[in-house]
């Protein structure tokens, strides 16, 4: 029992913290940087541990408009699915079907459905610890910033190529 305790409290430790979170702290607020640092550090590095916090984000535009890019970034996500998450196939499916019910709203309701999807997406995250989903998040939100229909599209192909590799 002392070890299975011992061995959650490492899992926690090792495990990358959220966007704008400290080491098992509360959000950084006041901070000038991207990701809560101070300006001019470098992206994606968590200075309190010393070491990459995590992938960069997927650039809307090369997915846009790179085919290639929009495979890699799926094998990667399904790479760091395997190793970090337990997430099951049926709760990608899930998802997955939630995109593309948003994908097929009227184009004048499409954009709500995407913000409420990122929520739905941002609870799935939260509630079964799948923190390489992240990426997804983040990636979302640029999408409904944007409000574009070929954003859309890429956003459900990149979905469907990670539920399909991660079969």
């Amino acid at each position: 029992m002392a070890d299975q305790v011992e061995q959650q409290r490492q899992n926690r430790e090792n495990r990358p913290p959220r966007e704008g979170r400290g080491p098992g702290g509360p959000p950084r607020e006041g901070r000038g940087g991207p990701g809560g640092g101070p300006p001019g550090e470098r992206r994606g590095f968590d200075r309190d541990r010393g070491r990459p916090e995590g992938p960069p984000e997927i650039e809307l535009e090369k997915l846009i408009t790179d085919s290639l890019y929009l495979d890699n970034q799926a094998h990667s996500i399904v790479s760091r699915m395997r190793d970090m998450d337990s997430g099951t196939k049926s709760q990608l499916r899930r998802l997955y079907s939630a995109v593309r019910r948003a994908v097929r709203a009227p184009e004048n309701e499409r954009q709500h459905e995407f913000v409420m999807l990122r929520a739905r997406l941002a609870y799935t995250i939260a509630r079964h610890g799948l923190r390489s989903l992240d990426q997804l998040e983040k990636l979302l939100l640029q999408v409904t910033r944007k409000n574009d229909n070929r954003g859309y599209e890429r956003f459900k192909d990149l979905f469907e190529a990670i539920v399909a590799y991660n079969e």
